[in-house]
């Protein structure tokens, strides 16, 4: 009998039995999306944005008046082919899905939700936090909502690139370029959100950390 202690490899599970099950997906995929839904909810009534195409659609939103979900939808488009060739049809399907169940999400919030008032720099910290959130869920079941987010989990698969630091700077950029349709306040507002929201994808999701798929 031998007294030699168990390595990590001898007790490591099978990388089957850390695949994520198809119900694993369903709620976590679910969860992630209706987190994001809630901040942009606020974001939506404190005049914030947010960036990637989320700041886009939001842009498009203020300026022309049509609904963000129908949006947010359409400016994701692109990015699909992107996702299949870069990311394997799996992502990209997932992807797909979620995009959608947030422009429905956000179409149906003002229906069943409305806040009377909301302090702007608390729904830059809580919406922030959502985001962040939400995001972490699909990211670890393979999943985004296009865009941005598409490009920075490739680059930190590809590169190693921490995807937190590449979607700060992706969705700082969106942030600034709304100084020419919003106050002043507003983006700076949206900017701590974004700060928030990336600071905690850097630094609660890094390279090999989760090993779950």
């Amino acid at each position: 009998m031998s007294d030699t202690p168990p390595t990590a490899n001898d007790t490591a599970p099978p990388l089957s039995a850390l695949r994520h099950g198809a119900f694993e997906d369903a709620q976590a995929l679910f969860a992630g999306t209706l987190f994001v839904a809630m901040a942009l909810m606020l974001f939506n009534q404190a005049g914030l944005l947010v960036g990637g195409t989320a700041g886009v659609a939001f842009l498009l939103h203020y300026v022309t008046g049509i609904s963000f979900g129908k949006l947010f939808f359409v400016v994701n488009l692109p990015f699909y082919w992107f996702a299949w060739t870069r990311m394997g049809r799996e992502f990209t399907i997932k992807t797909f899905v979620c995009v959608g169940l947030l422009s429905l999400l956000t179409e149906l919030f003002p229906h069943v939700m409305h806040v009377d008032y909301l302090n702007p720099l608390f729904a830059s910290l809580l919406g922030g936090l959502l985001l962040g959130t939400g995001c972490l869920f699909l990211a670890r079941h393979r999943s985004s909502l296009g865009g941005a987010t598409v490009v920075s989990l490739y680059l930190q698969g590809r590169y190693g690139m921490r995807a937190g630091k590449v979607q700060m700077m992706i969705d700082g950029t969106v942030v600034l370029l709304a100084l020419f349709v919003v106050p002043v306040e507003r983006v700076a507002y949206s900017v701590l959100a974004v700060l928030v929201m990336s600071g905690f994808l850097w630094i609660s999701h890094r390279p090999g950390r989760y090993v779950g798929h």
